[in-house]
């Protein structure tokens, strides 16, 4: 695998703590598209998808990426649809390509390596990224606020909440209200957990052990 499955970690760290640290402003904006853009294409050639499909996942990520940028010098803003759309091709096609790349790698090499972990937490970090998006989905179109204690969250405030229900940490400083908000995190919990203590767990206990083919 040779770090394929260590660059897509590595891109949806970068992304995390871009959005988390830096101010919300357009330059950042562009920024976290064009991360998310290159985070989606590296996803899908980790992965080896056939090559229509990581022609098409390029052309996608490229179309988002470059409509960002030109709303940029010619407006001299990025709108946050355009993060919105970097965010939903990443979350809704790399955790999938990605799982289907680490099974058929597993299979053919018959080997729990240290990238296919990567592969795994790289899953799971995306996990995180698909609820955020979704809580930010739910916030757009309801008509009360979100959170109960805050009346304009954004990105960041998403990001933070989605990754404490993820672990289930539960600081409880941001608590849903609606109840469909409420049903995500419940969720999104209850899928952070199970897959720590099934995937996680399971490729950890079996790094660097070859397993032997099928009689």
């Amino acid at each position: 695998m040779k770090g394929r499955y260590g660059v897509v970690l590595a891109l949806v760290v970068l992304s995390f703590v871009v959005q988390e640290s830096v101010p919300d402003t357009d330059v950042t904006r562009l920024l976290v598209t064009w991360l998310q853009a290159g985070t989606l294409v590296a996803a899908v050639r980790a992965a080896r998808a056939p090559h229509r499909f990581v022609r098409l996942a390029a052309l996608l990520a490229a179309l988002v990426a470059v409509l960002a940028s030109v709303s940029f010098i010619v407006g001299g803003s990025v709108r946050t649809n355009a993060i919105s759309s970097a965010t939903a091709l990443l979350v809704g096609v790399a955790p999938v390509v990605l799982a289907l790349g680490l099974i058929r790698d597993v299979r053919a090499t018959m080997t729990v390596s240290l990238q296919t972990l990567c592969g795994v937490l790289a899953i799971y970090l995306l996990i995180g990224m698909f609820f955020s998006f979704a809580y930010a989905i739910v916030s757009e179109v309801g008509n009360g606020p979100f959170f109960a204690e805050l009346s304009d969250p954004n990105r960041s405030d998403f990001l933070y909440f989605s990754y404490t229900t993820l672990t289930t940490t539960g600081y409880g400083d941001l608590t849903a209200v609606p109840n469909v908000g409420r049903t995500f995190a419940v969720t999104e919990a209850l899928t952070g957990q199970i897959y720590l203590v099934t995937i996680v767990a399971l490729i950890v206990s079996n790094l660097g052990r070859r397993r032997r083919p099928e009689a």
